[in-house]
C-alpha cells in the first residue's frame, strides 16, 4: 500500500457469437382449363299417301277403271358437333436458407483506487 492507497487497473474483454437463421418457402399452382362444345341435331321424317279409284260401268255394257297411288316417305337426319379443349397447369416451389454469423468482441478499460486519508473525524475512505 503506497500513500496514496489502493490503486488498480485492469482490463478485462468478453465476446458475443452469435448464429442468425433465416429459412423460408414459396409454392404456387395454377390451374386453367376451358371447354367448348357445340352440338346441333335436327330430325325430318314426312309421310303421306294418296290413292284415287274410279270405276265406271257405261250402259252398252263398257267398263272403264282407273286406280292412282301415291306413296311418299321421306327421312332424314343431320348432326354436327364441334367439340374443343384447352388446359394448362403449373407449378413451382422455392425455398431458400441464409446463415449468418455474427461476432462482437467487446473491450472495457477499467481504473479504480482507494485513498486513505486521516483527518480529526478519524480516518475515512474515500472511492473515487
Amino acid at each position: 500500500m503506497s500513500e496514496y492507497g489502493d490503486f488498480s487497473m485492469g482490463h478485462e474483454s468478453g465476446g458475443l457469437e452469435q448464429l442468425h437463421q433465416e429459412a423460408g418457402s414459396e409454392q404456387d399452382y395454377n390451374s386453367q382449363f376451358g371447354v367448348f362444345g357445340q352440338d346441333h341435331s335436327a330430325a325430318e321424317s314426312t309421310d303421306f299417301e294418296t290413292g284415287r279409284h274410279v270405276e265406271f260401268t257405261g250402259a252398252d255394257g263398257s267398263h272403264f277403271e282407273s286406280t292412282d297411288y301415291t306413296s311418299y316417305s321421306n327421312d332424314s337426319t343431320e348432326s354436327d358437333s364441334v367439340f374443343a379443349a384447352e388446359g394448362s397447369e403449373s407449378s413451382h416451389f422455392a425455398e431458400f436458407s441464409g446463415l449468418d454469423a455474427l461476432r462482437a468482441q467487446f473491450d472495457t478499460s477499467f481504473a479504480e483506487g482507494t485513498q486513505l486519508s486521516g483527518g480529526d473525524a478519524g480516518l475515512s475512505i474515500a472511492s473515487a
